[in-house]
């Protein structure tokens, strides 16, 4: 068995960690051979070591259905607003959702895939319609914003515990079954979550777009430094969503993936 344990170990190592992490061998082999496995498995599963997976299942077993080198991702706008400074960011959120919502139709008449990435806001539960509802139905700040973009059937809902969109989320494996390349990332605030999940999304070598007008913060100051911080530093495009042509950037994707 020890054996065994050492083989499959050193085959995770070879595979996996030794290409995303080369500084690592060297502690591995070090490690006791009754103890290494332990290890490998705690550092393929470390949120940010990024490990190729395997997709044995073309839909995730039917829970990713769709097929898209192109997908819209809405982060944290099912929102109540209802916490210090939410007032700050209303209205230019509710100028965002219009935008979001106008670029939403153009992706499902495209077959693009909406992915919504969200905080629970304290309620960490799988019901993510609960947060719908309340938003809709208590009278809080962001009812607007929910009006304006209540998932479909069809999206895809991603809960997130943190900043990053890609942190302790299911976010990867979605995006590697819907064969997804290129990210269209919109939401608030621009200079925290949309910012964070965007590093991620570059560390990660997807394709980045960042429509200007669909991201929103506290100030039009912290959300005008945070667009240029992506577009400097990430190479994202930050192209208004008027100009930003989603069927265009679907067929260029497509070609290169062919």
């Amino acid at each position: 068995m020890a054996t065994a344990l050492t083989t499959i170990a050193n085959q995770l190592t070879a595979n996996y960690i030794a290409i995303r992490c080369p500084k690592l061998v060297s502690l591995i082999i070090k490690t006791p051979n009754n103890f290494r496995l332990y290890v490998v498995q705690r550092l393929v599963t470390m949120p940010y070591l990024n490990v190729p997976m395997a997709t044995n299942n073309d839909d995730l077993h039917g829970n990713a259905p769709d097929s898209a080198p192109v997908a819209l991702l809405i982060i944290d706008m099912i929102n109540d607003l209802e916490f210090p400074g939410g007032e700050n960011v209303l209205e230019p959120a509710e100028k965002a959702a219009e935008k979001i919502a106008h670029l939403k139709k153009q992706a499902k008449e495209l077959k693009i895939p909406v992915i919504y990435a969200n905080d629970n806001f304290g309620k960490w539960r799988s019901d993510f319609n609960e947060l719908i509802d309340h938003c809709l139905n208590d009278g809080v700040r962001g009812q607007r914003l929910v009006e304006l973009l209540k998932p479909d059937r069809e999206d895809y809902v991603v809960l997130k515990p943190k900043h990053s969109i890609f942190f302790a989320t299911t976010l990867d494996a979605l995006l590697t079954y819907l064969h997804v390349e290129q990210l269209v990332i919109m939401g608030i605030s621009a200079d925290v979550c949309v910012q964070f999940s965007a590093n991620d999304a570059y560390m990660r070598d997807f394709g980045l777009y960042v429509p200007a007008d669909c991201v929103a913060s506290q100030s039009a100051e912290n959300t005008k430094q945070a667009v240029d911080y992506m577009a400097r530093v990430l190479r994202a495009d930050t192209t208004p969503s008027d100009k930003l042509d989603l069927s265009r950037l679907l067929q260029e994707s497509s070609s290169v993936q062919e």
